[in-house]
């Protein structure tokens, strides 16, 4: 087996392959990861991965809290994680490229990502400044039927936007300039819909491309139902994105 040794950046959502993702970057954990990713060459992918919380807060506490409201709260790396981090997390994630680290004057940080390729989490070291962990890279495996699969996904997935839009009763472009990969559809589509973090949890660590196709099948018949089964619900509720803030 082998493994790679990354900074870890733990939030409450799921990153996929080729997805972008943009960060507001606060926390002193994270700022050191930062400070410590921009020493590369800037030739060199700048990677760190993202795993999603399975039990646990994404930013820390930063004021005294209960049941000692004179408690100060942790700071450390393991802040909001418990004593075992590695429990709080979810076991696949997805490793990321920072295209873009931008130091502001007040020394947080704007950060512009994009996720590559997924990766288990094997420990994760909390002795340093920030959370780094030890993670097997994971193949993408195509399964049976992934073309057929995806080219199906993709006329559910119009279908889907379709009941969305007309919730708010604006027309959608006709979806001409979806990718054909079927890898690259079943990532798209699962980091596009309206779905809770342990749905796409289970669509990221699908175990090849048709599987995460055939999951994403049956997802998309049962929310355009229920969209249609809703006239009156706001789309523009259902298609408002997470802000990650770190």
């Amino acid at each position: 087996m082998t493994t790679v040794r990354l900074p870890l950046f733990p939030l409450n959502s799921v990153l996929f392959p080729g997805l972008v993702l943009p960060l507001n970057v606060f926390e002193e954990r994270y700022r050191a990861m930062m400070r410590e990713l921009l020493k590369a060459p800037e030739d060199e992918p700048r990677r760190f991965a993202v795993v999603a919380i399975r039990d646990g807060h994404e930013v820390a506490p930063s004021a005294p809290g209960m049941p000692d409201p004179t408690a100060l709260p942790d700071r450390g790396p393991t802040a909001g994680f418990g004593t075992d981090p590695a429990k709080s997390f979810h076991s696949t994630g997805c490793v990321a490229d920072a295209a873009t680290i931008r130091e502001r004057a007040d020394g947080t940080f704007e950060v512009l990502a994009t996720g590559t390729t997924r990766a288990r989490l094997v420990s994760v070291d909390a002795s340093g400044p920030f959370l780094t962990a030890e993670l097997e890279e994971l193949p993408e495996e195509p399964g049976e039927e992934a073309g057929a699969l995806a080219e199906g996904v993709l006329r559910a997935f119009r279908q889907y936007q379709k009941r969305l839009a007309g919730a708010r009763e604006r027309s959608l472009s006709t979806g001409a300039d979806l990718p054909d990969e079927p890898s690259v559809v079943s990532y798209l589509v699962a980091a596009a819909m309206m779905l809770d973090t342990p749905s796409k949890q289970r669509l990221l660590q699908a175990p090849d491309t048709a599987s995460r196709l055939r999951d994403e099948l049956k997802l998309l018949r049962s929310e355009t139902a229920i969209i249609r089964s809703l006239p009156s619900l706001p789309a523009s509720e259902l298609t408002r994105g997470q802000t990650n803030l770190n």
